[in-house]
């Protein structure tokens, strides 16, 4: 399964709390490693703000949870999501079987 995972920056304290969060942000991102289940087709940070989007195939939603929790500095959004083809032909089969429904 793909997922589309977007983080946003939490409203934080005072400069300074919101400098610490920061540092231990970096602390903690610089030791990660990406489990073998979990594969990154992009990775990317919105300009001029904390927070970004990273695009995942996955296997295992525990895994996908886990990554979420890992920052609690960030809200996470995991949403999954299927290849634009994918998605036509589905609704192509489904607008055919209603359409060849019998009308009582």
């Amino acid at each position: 399964m793909k997922y589309v995972i977007s983080w946003f920056e939490r409203p934080q304290g005072s400069p300074m709390e919101y400098e610490n969060a920061q540092k231990r942000i970096l602390e903690v991102f610089e030791q990660w490693k990406a489990p073998a289940n979990f594969k990154i087709e992009f990775f990317v940070i919105r300009v001029g703000e904390w927070g970004g989007h990273m695009l995942v195939e996955c296997d295992d939603p525990v895994t996908v949870h886990k990554h979420c929790s890992m920052f609690p500095v960030f809200e996470f959004e995991a949403r999954p999501v299927i290849e634009v083809e994918e998605a036509v032909r589905g609704e192509l089969e489904v607008i055919a079987w209603r359409d060849g429904l019998s009308i009582k």
